[in-house]
């Protein structure tokens, strides 16, 4: 399955690869993806610091949780501290639903570490190839989440920035 062999790059022409890819097809023959031993072993390392971030993730997302759960006897406490404080206006659903959500932000990308981590272990490991594409896969999926997350949370600090211009602009009026 894995091979030793190296495959000689420069003969495939890089420039216009998608205008050309149907003459590639046609020219060269079909060769297979070959994974060099030195491949393999950057597989196998990156799987075990990919399984150690993601146990990592795992405790922040259980801490989080925790807080979450914790979070109406920090507000209970707060309230008679303070009774004005808006913290404790908000109550504590918000708050436990609030660190919950943020768990499960923490929880998902961090599953999907886990499960490439194993996947590339197996594949490296017993050269199993529909390991190595369900560790891909996995390793795609964890990127599109992290990507739509990061999109998302651009949107909302654009949106905020915007909304801050027009109420300073809207306060400058007011009082002018």
């Amino acid at each position: 399955m894995f091979k030793d062999t190296k495959i000689d790059q420069t003969s495939l022409p890089m420039d216009n690869l998608e205008e050309t890819k149907g003459e590639l097809s046609e020219e060269l023959p079909q060769q297979p993806l070959i994974i060099t031993e030195d491949i393999r072993s950057y597989l196998y390392d990156m799987a075990k610091w990919t399984k150690f971030l993601s146990i990592v993730g795992f405790v922040v997302a259980a801490l989080v949780a925790m807080m979450g759960f914790g979070a109406g006897a920090f507000v209970s406490v707060l309230a008679k501290m303070s009774p004005g404080n808006p913290l404790a206006a908000m109550g504590t659903g918000f708050l436990t639903v609030y660190f919950l959500v943020i768990a499960l932000l923490y929880f998902y990308p961090s599953l999907l570490l886990f499960k490439h981590a194993n996947a590339a272990n197996k594949a490296t490991l017993y050269g199993d190839q529909e390991s190595l594409a369900e560790s891909m896969n996995n390793l795609k999926s964890f990127f599109k989440f992290w990507g739509i997350l990061m999109i998302v949370l651009i949107s909302f600090y654009m949106l905020t920035l915007i909304l801050v211009i027009v109420s300073g602009l809207g306060a400058a009026v007011g009082t002018a």
